[in-house]
């Protein structure tokens, strides 16, 4: 049952100013999903608060109708003349021009409190994925105040589809990339999402697979190939996870232009074998050779009779192995030194140890290496016991940011990643570890619509698609 405040005297006046609403709102673009902006909060099957606000003695809150995913506005302890309106946004709060003061309106003669239209969450149409807030002000004085952004629990009803929403609000339409310009951890973010998409049954933003690939797909050197042999490498997974997902042969034929671009940089002439880093040759190192075993074995698994792709990962493996980039802790140093062909004793980033994890994972399955298997648990068992990238027990990136910025924000992700698949096929030994991070990530790094900032164990301040979608990959990963 919808409940209300409003005293009798204003219902003959709230029609009018709803006439009112719903005309001014047309000037904007009027948004109609199951309804169209504009509908009165009476008709209203439910009514969650889930933020509010406070300003002069009044109160401004949000009102959720999850059914037909609508949010209207309220002020409450107020005097005539008190304005409130919404604001809404279709990319996380960030801007909100032509969709600003939806429904202004304010507190008529004889009334304390008032309340704007419903308008829409999101524009299933334009598959625009939208955030709103309640915004007043007292009718004597010029302060503004304003809620928290907030949303329905339309295609958000779990922490796995709250966060892939979430980062839906980061995808740009236009580019098919998310923030705009995120090459390969916009390549880690369409994973992610394909995964809670497979995992989930929620197939709503399955749009950005093509959208990315069609989008982009004749970028830089063509078929998601640049001078970083790791792009290449993340890109390639995306698209065996696009062809799992879809079926289109284009996505596999994509993903083994990726692991041939790759192959075109293995060289045995320095330190017996391994890809370069980039195409000058400047380096090798874990990520790029652990991307490009799991990348080859994933491939194999995928076309029937193969022998090639099969080959270049056990060549890749037999040559990791004996690079000594795993360290006597059974972490995953960054790379090795082309002088000494001997581990660099770089940094042991999270992703380093997520991604060595998921290739023998997948080497495994392709070919029944019980070693790789191995060696996989002892790398996992490594690095989530490991004091210097758990910090009271808590994923922390070495030199990990406050804010959402640089590529290291994404590597969390593709530790979590890994591990989840290792946890899947080895009898869930880090289910309590998985769920750990993912609880603390929910209750102490997450705003009013669950997008997740940098730090797992809080504070949240701040979000960009790396963050999101290494929460996300979290969420995918936990029991």
């Amino acid at each position: 049952m919808h409940h209300r405040k409003w005293i009798a005297a204003a219902v003959i006046a709230a029609t009018a100013a709803l006439q009112l609403q719903t005309t001014g709102a047309a000037l904007a673009a009027t948004v109609c999903n199951r309804y169209c902006d504009g509908r009165d909060p009476a008709l209203s099957p439910g009514d969650r608060v889930p933020v509010s606000t406070a300003l002069y003695g009044r109160t401004f809150k949000v009102h959720v109708d999850d059914t037909d995913a609508m949010i209207w506005a309220s002020v409450e302890n107020g005097q005539p003349g008190d304005q409130v309106w919404l604001d809404r946004s279709f990319d996380g709060g960030r801007t909100w021009n032509g969709d600003s003061r939806l429904g202004d309106t304010s507190i008529p003669a004889g009334a304390a409190g008032w309340r704007t239209a419903m308008y829409n969450v999101d524009d299933w149409n334009a598959r625009g994925v939208g955030v709103l807030r309640a915004c007043g002000k007292a009718g004597d004085r010029p302060e503004l105040a304003c809620t928290a952004w907030s949303r329905s629990t339309w295609n958000a009803w779990d922490r796995r589809t709250a966060a892939a929403t979430a980062l839906m609000m980061r995808y740009d339409r236009g580019t098919g990339l998310f923030d705009s310009n995120g090459w390969w951890t916009g390549a880690n973010a369409l994973t992610a999402l394909i995964d809670t998409s497979r995992i989930t049954g929620m197939h709503s933003y399955d749009y950005a697979i093509a959208g990315t690939y069609d989008k982009q797909i004749n970028a830089a050197q063509g078929q998601f190939r640049n001078d970083y042999l790791d792009d290449s490498g993340w890109w390639g997974l995306a698209w065996v996870a696009a062809y799992d997902r879809t079926g289109e042969s284009r996505y596999l034929s994509t993903a083994r232009a990726d692991a041939d671009h790759m192959h075109a940089y293995w060289d045995t002439a320095r330190c017996g074998g391994g890809v370069y880093w980039n195409t000058g040759g400047t380096a090798k190192n874990a990520i790029t050779n652990s991307l490009y075993i799991q990348l080859n074995a994933a491939l194999s698994q995928r076309i029937g009779g193969d022998t090639v792709y099969r080959g270049r990962a056990q060549a890749g493996w037999a040559w990791f192995r004996g690079s000594g980039m795993i360290n006597s802790s059974n972490l995953v140093n960054d790379g090795i030194n082309l002088s000494t062909c001997r581990n660099n004793g770089d940094v042991t980033w999270t992703y380093n140890q997520g991604v060595l994890i998921n290739a023998l994972v997948q080497l495994n399955k392709l070919t029944g290496d019980a070693d790789a298997l191995a060696v996989a648990r002892r790398v996992g068992d490594a690095a989530t016991s490991s004091t210097y990238l758990n910090v009271s027990g808590i994923l922390h990136e070495p030199n990990e940011p406050d804010q959402c910025s640089g590529d290291g924000v994404s590597f969390k992700g593709a530790f979590v990643r890994g591990l989840g698949v290792l946890n899947a096929v080895a009898g869930r030994p880090y289910d309590a570890y998985l769920r750990r991070q993912a609880d603390s990530a929910y209750g102490k790094d997450r705003n009013t619509f669950d997008a997740y900032g940098s730090h797992w164990a809080g504070p949240y301040l701040g979000t960009n698609h790396s963050c999101q979608h290494s929460v996300l990959d979290l969420m995918n990963a936990a029991p």
